[in-house]
């Protein structure tokens, strides 16, 4: 099965990227996002203790994470694979990924870093939230999550280095560029 990790900051692109790399490849999607956004719209427990973190742009705890992802992955029936996006975010949750899959006969085949700087990410984001409306991509927010990215998730990029997984992607440029990219890192896997 191919498993990948689409990986970079907030505003990257890697729910855009996961979207052709799903089609591409017909692997199925777990983005962390989009399903704690619809547990806050179907108003669970769960969801309403998520909305707490994401309001104050903080990461929703470990344990919590990887029940959730556990859940989902073991829904998917005949899967060719799994594209993660949003996760993991810490090096705790790289080594319970590892350990998830590990227990299913599974294993994490690549981790895709999409790179693009910091300025740019800010523009993305606010561009996103006035379009969108998320209440989470303002400035005060999106400035609390990049930090978190920086002092918590990015120091998995040398974690998956270790495991020989990581690789590079640049996240400027057009999606198609950019997706082509990806394909052929996978490609080479």
């Amino acid at each position: 099965m191919l498993n990948v990790i689409i990986f970079g900051a907030p505003g990257s692109g890697k729910g855009t990227q996961s979207e052709k790399i799903v089609a591409k490849y017909g692997i199925n999607h777990i983005s962390t996002g989009d399903v704690l956004r619809g547990e806050i719209k179907k108003g669970t427990k769960l969801g309403e203790t998520a909305q707490g973190y994401i309001n104050q742009g903080q990461l929703i705890p470990d344990s919590l994470m990887i029940d959730i992802l556990a859940s989902k992955f073991d829904s998917f029936k005949d899967s060719k694979g799994v594209i993660f996006d949003g996760f993991p975010r810490t090096i705790a949750q790289a080594e319970a990924l590892k350990v998830m899959l590990k227990e299913r006969g599974q294993e994490v085949s690549i981790m895709l870093n999409l790179d693009v700087p910091e300025d740019e990410l800010m523009t993305r984001l606010i561009k996103r939230g006035e379009e969108s409306g998320r209440a989470d991509d303002n400035a005060e927010t999106i400035a609390k999550r990049l930090k978190v990215y920086h002092n918590q998730t990015a120091p998995l990029i040398d974690w998956y280095k270790k495991e020989n997984l990581f690789v590079a992607i640049n996240g400027l440029g057009s999606m198609d560029t950019i997706a082509a990219d990806l394909f052929k890192a996978i490609d080479n896997l």
